[in-house]
């Protein structure tokens, strides 16, 4: 079994609008933007990182918004909902908020014994915010969002399957534990993890295949500590069978990938070096950063990219 990894590390989705992805993740839900760049890939294409002051691994939701991308069409083979972690008590200013920002399909229900207020963004990702008590992550605040209120990271992502029974025997070699079963919905926990330590699985076996676009998760992150626990857990992986990428030099983290078998891309991300690396703390995410080998198109990517709000 494999005992590097800590919980999540990131979720990275897919958007349309870069600076309305901006307004809703930073003054709507009040995540601190600590980091713009662009896609390693496509680098016409912003690449912004959410989360906490530091962008704590199991803080971090990301998007890839390009803006000619249709809706995605959600289904099996995917992220489902991607919840995050709120005070005790705090789903009634939530509930008034995103109301009148518009935002839609609002409803409070309660799972696996906590209350929970799940919405959908102005991009058609479902989302959900989860009362934890004890939760001790230090949340970022500001624009009208006090501590007692404040997102405090990753709550857990629910995987969308088929058949969830490979990609359960996976998470457990992954060092996933059951932890609670309840509507159809199997619960996993990794004990002792960085706060971010649920998965979901629920098996939907009669559902279409989901279709990528503005709105779905295109990965879902995992974090380990440094390099050399990631590649023990890639080894571990290649030696079960897995296709596993070589190691991949994000800048802000090294960042191995493989398709599940249910047909969700998981990512090993390491928690080094951090999004301090090229800037101060106190300015992460006020400038844009470009990969050292996209570093020429600097003139041209600032006068065609989207502007963005401070």
């Amino acid at each position: 079994m494999i005992t590097e990894i800590k919980g999540l590390h990131h979720v990275t989705s897919m958007a349309r609008d870069a600076a309305a992805n901006n307004q809703f993740w930073t003054k709507t839900l009040g995540l601190r933007r600590v980091k713009q760049t662009v896609n390693f890939d496509e680098p016409s294409v912003y690449h912004l990182y959410y989360g906490d002051e530091f962008g704590t691994p199991g803080t971090v939701m990301t998007h890839f918004p390009f803006p000619h991308i249709g809706r995605g069409r959600q289904g099996s083979g995917e992220v489902g909902v991607t919840a995050f972690s709120v005070p005790v008590g705090s789903l009634g200013f939530w509930e008034d908020r995103l109301s009148k920002a518009g935002v839609t399909e609002l409803k409070r229900d309660e799972t696996f014994g906590q209350k929970r207020l799940s919405f959908v963004a102005p991009e058609g990702d479902p989302l959900a915010l989860v009362e934890t008590a004890n939760d001790l992550r230090l949340p970022w605040t500001g624009n009208g969002i006090g501590a007692d209120h404040a997102i405090r990271g990753f709550h857990s992502a629910g995987l969308r399957l088929r058949d969830g029974g490979a990609t359960r025997e996976l998470l457990g070699f992954m060092g996933y534990q059951p932890f609670d079963s309840s509507g159809g919905i199997e619960r996993l926990i990794r004990p002792d993890g960085n706060g971010a330590d649920l998965i979901d699985i629920e098996t939907m076996p009669d559902l279409g295949r989901g279709q990528l676009g503005a709105g779905s998760v295109h990965h879902i992150a995992f974090a380990v500590e440094n390099r050399a626990a990631q590649l023990a857990v890639r080894k571990a992986l290649m030696d079960t069978g897995f296709n596993v990428t070589p190691v991949i030099d994000r800048d802000y983290f090294w960042a191995i990938y493989f398709r599940t078998p249910g047909g969700v891309l998981f990512e090993i991300a390491t928690n080094e070096p951090g999004f301090d690396r090229d800037e101060d703390t106190a300015h992460l995410g006020e400038v844009l950063k470009l990969p050292s080998q996209h570093e020429h198109l600097r003139s041209r990517l600032e006068a065609t990219l989207q502007p963005l709000e401070a």
